[in-house]
């Protein structure tokens, strides 16, 4: 099987088709990280990801994987669709701002579990890079290598970063549930549900369904 970089690299060439491949590859992962952020828009952000890579895919050196490189560049068309959709200042803090503050509307998720539900409901409520750093770690299995080219700082930041983003999420969970039985449950085994709800949304017949369909 051909890795990215020599798909690459045809496709630079000219192989369209291997662009083809190289994009239905990550379509799915990429797909279900715009998905939980963007509701309906996805398409949009989506298709403007792909664009955005057509267009820098000769500047990109291969100093990282090609897959991080396609997050790096759907995170930043995320914060072009928010700034677009609220008319937010250019310098807007996504370091500082939630997926809640941005869409405050209902998520979407059907979880199996309570636990999952309080956990994906804190999970929005985080300032965005933050929620971003424990996606990548708990569903997409990346080092702090890998999560730092996505946004683009230090590994050792994110190793500092992750510690208070799971901080503020158990502070966040507090403050979401009166079940003390539920929060304890979460709690007890934050990275066992975490990676479980990463599956859920992985197994998501809705989603699964309107990813094939844009294929």
């Amino acid at each position: 099987m051909e890795d990215d970089f020599e798909l690459l690299d045809a496709w630079r060439s000219g192989d369209l088709e291997a662009g083809s491949r190289l994009f239905d590859r990550h379509f799915e992962s990429i797909h279900r990280f715009l998905r939980h952020k963007v509701g309906d828009d996805t398409d949009e952000v989506m298709q403007r990801t792909l664009l955005a890579c057509v267009e820098s895919r000769d500047r990109f050196r291969g100093a990282s994987s090609f897959r991080t490189f396609l997050f790096g560049v759907a995170r930043l068309e995320l914060f072009s669709h928010y700034r677009r959709r609220r008319k937010l200042d250019a310098q807007v803090d996504f370091e500082s701002r939630s997926f809640f503050d941005l869409d405050p509307s209902p998520s979407m998720v059907v979880a199996r579990h309570k636990e999952q539900q309080l956990l994906h409901e804190a999970l929005r409520r985080l300032p965005v890079d933050l929620q971003i750093a424990l996606e990548l770690h708990y569903w997409e299995g990346m080092s702090a290598t890998e999560i730092g080219t996505v946004l683009e700082i230090p590994a050792g930041t994110v190793k500092s970063r992750l510690r208070r983003a799971k901080e503020l999420l158990r502070e966040t969970m507090e403050h979401l549930t009166l079940s003390k039985t539920q929060l304890e449950s979460t709690l007890g085994d934050l990275d066992g549900w975490a990676r479980s709800l990463g599956d859920v949304l992985r197994d998501d017949p809705m989603l699964a369904q309107e990813a094939k369909s844009e294929e």
